[in-house]
């Protein structure tokens, strides 16, 4: 079984490393969703995986973290691809998340990566 959570974020970003002119080198923002899929095997007690607040109060830290900040400041995220933050949350939420699978993050509604861990 498969439960998938999703977060939205705004956040402001620029990628240093990208050609000169390119327009993702200069500030600018997202509405990041961010989700965040859990596999494992149905409780046959509870009825459920894992309780979907158990996952709010895991990713809690990191959207106060990244919601309406600049991701550029924050340590590891110099650099902050879609790519990076999707690596970087699944390394934050990896530890207290059992069955974590994957990470992905959509900057547009029409863009997005899947991290699906080391």
């Amino acid at each position: 079984m498969l439960l998938r959570k999703s977060f939205q974020i705004e956040a402001a970003h620029r990628l240093p490393k990208v050609p000169p002119g390119h327009k993702c080198g200069r500030l600018h923002g997202h509405s990041f969703i961010i989700e965040v899929v859990i596999s494992g095997p149905v409780d046959p007690e509870m009825g459920w995986v894992m309780d979907y607040a158990d996952i709010k109060a895991a990713f809690r830290p990191l959207y106060l973290e990244l919601d309406h900040n600049y991701l550029n400041d924050i340590p590891g995220l110099e650099n902050p691809t879609s790519e990076q933050l999707a690596i970087w949350v699944w390394r934050q939420l990896h530890a207290s998340l059992p069955g974590l699978v994957e990470v992905s993050v959509a900057e547009t509604c029409n863009s997005r990566c899947v991290y699906s861990g080391p």
